[in-house]
């Protein structure tokens, strides 16, 4: 899972969820206004402008943009203790809660159970909250003592 959100190709990602929905080609290239030939371009591309990625999202009922988020609660540098960001206010708006998905929790909680971090860099690494990572952990091993 970790490496699905180190490197995102969206392109490809685009065309699984295309796949699977079974949307005809007609249809996409009359949402996006563009040929079919750029299309499949578009199946190629790394990365696409967002307004392009807007659109596909709204088609495909499928928020491409959590695929980013996730790679910045995993793979972004931890903020330094001088970081001017809590020091100067932003115009931007500013998100109360961070976004765990469901993959980005499985991931965390093998982390752990594996060994490959403990409790305590996890909470230093990808800011989570003691009490939300033990409410993850809870439910994983409940959920695991119910499957037995």
């Amino acid at each position: 899972m970790n490496m699905f959100l180190k490197d995102i190709h969206i392109g490809k990602l685009l065309k699984k969820r295309v796949e699977e929905l079974k949307i005809e080609p007609a249809r996409i290239s009359h949402f996006l206004n563009c040929s079919e030939e750029e299309i499949y371009e578009m199946y190629q591309q790394e990365s696409l402008p967002t307004h392009l990625l807007l659109r596909w999202s709204k088609l495909l009922e499928y928020d491409f943009f959590r695929l980013y988020s996730g790679h910045l609660v995993l793979y972004a540098p931890n903020r330094g203790a001088n970081s001017q960001s809590k020091n100067n206010k932003s115009a931007l708006p500013h998100f109360r809660k961070n976004i765990y998905t469901k993959e980005i929790i499985y991931f965390i909680i093998e982390q752990i159970s594996k060994g490959k971090k403990t409790k305590k860099e996890v909470m230093e690494d990808y800011k989570i909250p003691k009490n939300t990572l033990y409410r993850w952990l809870h439910k994983h091993t409940s959920t695991n003592a119910d499957q037995k």
